[in-house]
């Protein structure tokens, strides 16, 4: 269609052009003194040829214009491609194709992004609204029963435990929740110093010591340290996120489960960090997704568990801010091992 609107703009321009030479042409005729017939005669071969000359020309020009102007469609759509003056009209018009439907791909995958990412962000809402129901729900519930007039003393000061327990968990999702902010807002800094990481984890070993006891599980180191191993970095972020993954194993860990933590020195003068469990593992189609902020491997449990379910998001976010990535690998009823890398204080 719009091949034949140039070849008709052709046209009538070629026309236009022809008469307007005849005109001229005709003034000179005229002043000649050429007989009628021969006047006649000549006029109409000169107004045929130049009105096919023109055409052509004129064609010729309106196919170029159109080829450049496609070829600039696709430098803009794929910068990346280069073209030869040889590419013929056909070929154009194949890229021209290819370039679209490589565009609509584009945009049908950038679609698909979006309604994941929106689909995240609901799922995201339900979770913390969940979180943050259970424990005001707890609370709202045995301040009720107490405004009612509860006489019995034990049964006040039970309630006003449990209630403090809901508090003291909202307080706790509120302040993981602030600190993640301060992560991915940039404004959370770091202190960093020369520590034992040693007598760091060895810190978080008698802190979990009665919890590991509750499921008969046993925390260790994997040898023993004789001396100690100096890192830089924030000590009290690491010792967050050393608590963070145990707790995790031991809470999703199996009965007499064993918890094991062991330290590697690395070539780049890094020390490599392992926690490892031979508890429930996790199943491939969650890990791209375990440290997403409320994300739950099994919801129900892991509620009943208790928890932020920010414990993971914080981990990975001490870990970048730290210029180091945290790594997990996990089988299904084998086991899991969360690892990452310090900086070695060789001083």
């Amino acid at each position: 269609m719009e091949r034949l609107k140039f070849k008709k703009a052709s046209f009538i321009s070629a026309l236009l052009i022809a008469l307007a030479v005849l005109v001229i042409q005709l003034i000179f005729l005229y002043a000649s003194a050429l007989e009628f017939s021969q006047f006649v005669t000549l006029f109409v071969l000169e107004f045929f040829v130049i009105l096919v000359l023109a055409y052509v020309l004129l064609s010729f020009s309106f196919e170029r214009f159109l080829i450049a102007r496609v070829r600039e469609l696709y430098q803009s759509l794929i910068p990346t491609t280069s073209y030869s003056s040889s590419v013929g009209q056909s070929e154009d018009i194949d890229l021209l194709t290819t370039s679209l439907k490589k565009l609509s791909s584009d945009q049908n995958l950038e679609i698909e992004l979006l309604k994941k990412e929106q689909d995240y962000r609901r799922e995201f809402i339900g979770n913390l609204a969940h979180e943050l129901k259970t424990p005001l729900f707890t609370v709202q519930g045995y301040v009720l029963t107490l405004l009612d007039g509860v006489e019995d003393k034990k049964i006040v000061k039970k309630y006003l435990k449990q209630t403090s327990k809901g508090v003291e968990r909202l307080v706790y999702i509120i302040k993981d929740l602030d600190l993640i902010t301060q992560f991915e807002s940039g404004m959370a800094t770091l202190n960093q110093t020369s520590f034992d990481i040693i007598a760091t984890i060895q810190n978080v070993f008698e802190l979990l010591e009665m919890q590991a006891s509750v499921s008969k599980s046993v925390i260790k180191f994997d040898k023993v340290y004789a001396k100690p191993i100096m890192v830089i970095a924030d000590e009290e972020r690491i010792h967050q996120v050393l608590t963070n993954l145990i707790v995790n194993s031991l809470k999703y860990g199996v009965e007499r489960g064993v918890t094991e933590v062991s330290l590697e020195e690395l070539k780049e003068g890094k020390l490599m960090i392992r926690i490892a469990d031979n508890g429930e593992g996790i199943e491939e189609e969650h890990l791209p997704r375990l440290f997403e902020r409320f994300y739950r491997v099994d919801k129900t449990r892991n509620r009943n568990q208790g928890g932020s379910g920010l414990g993971l998001a914080i981990v990975k976010h001490i870990i970048e801010a730290h210029g180091e990535k945290i790594i997990v690998e996990s089988e299904a009823k084998v086991g899991s091992e969360f690892s990452f890398s310090l900086t070695l204080d060789k001083n």
